[in-house]
């Protein structure tokens, strides 16, 4: 039987930056998790010259899938082709290319192709994939064109930084504490409500009420993929008023002594608009980073605390 014709698709959007500055956000696929809504995590596989493998966990129509994919990372031409190698149903073959056309030293023209075919060529399993290209090609353009032209760049709204703690107990005690949320509610005192679903095992999908120092909450969701024993990696889809986009990652290492070293780290971006609506017109960024830092912060030493509390406890009976 002849393989059939794969379906064609184009995207495109008009960015007023340089088309070199674009493509660096385009070829720096780690991070397109805080960049990117539909992306929840991305792995640089291998990197050999301008080819690359990666691995992504992204949503989909609201599932998350997971794929890796080939990239050739064209600097000269400014494209960046792609073409899955792992695929996920209903997806039988999915591939395509970044395009950049420079009109003018300020302003690129982004196109972004893609070609795909479904499982059986079912009919069902193709309008779902047309739909998925569709929503996510128009929020990761224009996500891109966002985060281009930001006035000042992306460093500048990115807030980076991490806490550990050193336990004296098994990794697998703390990897079980941190990966058993629904219980976080009756465990750590910041947590008002937590629904998890994992419907696929490993990838968990959150809903969380976390209480903040003057007695409000604020409910943020999350989608978490987990690495037993060692790491979970997180992606907030609804984050508060004052965030454009934040990821997170619990990574636990065992230490030559026998202890964990338990790390938790987060990469937010700030969204100009929102500090001035929560702290005032006459709020900085530098300032939302301050706060931002001191109550994600806390927040994370207090559940590794309480991870090595429960750790150490049945690591001595």
């Amino acid at each position: 039987m002849a393989e059939s014709v794969a379906q064609r698709v184009r995207h495109s959007v008009t960015v007023k930056a340089p088309a070199e500055a674009v493509f660096a956000l385009i070829a720096d696929v780690e991070r397109w998790p805080y960049v990117f809504p539909p992306t929840v995590h991305a792995e640089r596989l291998e990197l050999t010259g301008s080819d690359e493998r990666i691995r992504l966990w992204a949503l989909a129509n609201g599932e998350v899938k997971t794929w890796t994919s080939r990239r050739n990372l064209d600097r000269d031409r400014l494209s960046v082709r792609f073409r899955q190698e792992i695929t996920q149903p209903p997806v039988a073959a999915m591939g395509g290319e970044w395009v950049l056309e420079p009109r003018s030293e300020q302003e690129t023209l982004v196109v972004l192709h893609h070609d795909y075919r479904a499982v059986g060529d079912d009919p069902e399993g193709l309008r779902w994939i047309r739909q998925a290209v569709d929503r996510n090609s128009r929020a990761e353009l224009d996500r891109l064109r966002g985060a281009a032209e930001l006035d000042g760049g992306l460093e500048e709204l990115t807030l980076s930084f991490e806490d550990s703690v050193r336990i004296r107990g098994a990794i697998g005690d703390v990897y079980a504490f941190l990966a058993d949320a629904a219980r976080w509610p009756e465990r750590l005192p910041h947590v008002a409500r937590l629904e998890l679903r994992e419907d696929v095992a490993g990838i968990q999908e959150m809903e969380m009420d976390t209480r903040t120092a003057d007695g409000a909450t604020h409910t943020t969701r999350s989608v978490r993929v987990c690495f037993p024993e060692h790491r979970i990696v997180y992606k907030q889809t609804v984050v508060p008023a004052a965030m454009a986009g934040h990821t997170g990652e619990w990574l636990l290492r065992e230490q030559p002594d026998g202890t964990v070293l338990a790390t938790s780290r987060h990469v937010v971006l700030i969204d100009r608009a929102g500090v001035a609506k929560v702290l005032g017109d006459q709020a900085t960024v530098d300032e939302a980073k301050t706060i931002i830092r001191t109550a994600l912060g806390k927040n994370s030493r207090t559940t590794l605390e309480h991870a090595r509390t429960y750790a150490e406890e049945r690591a001595h009976g």
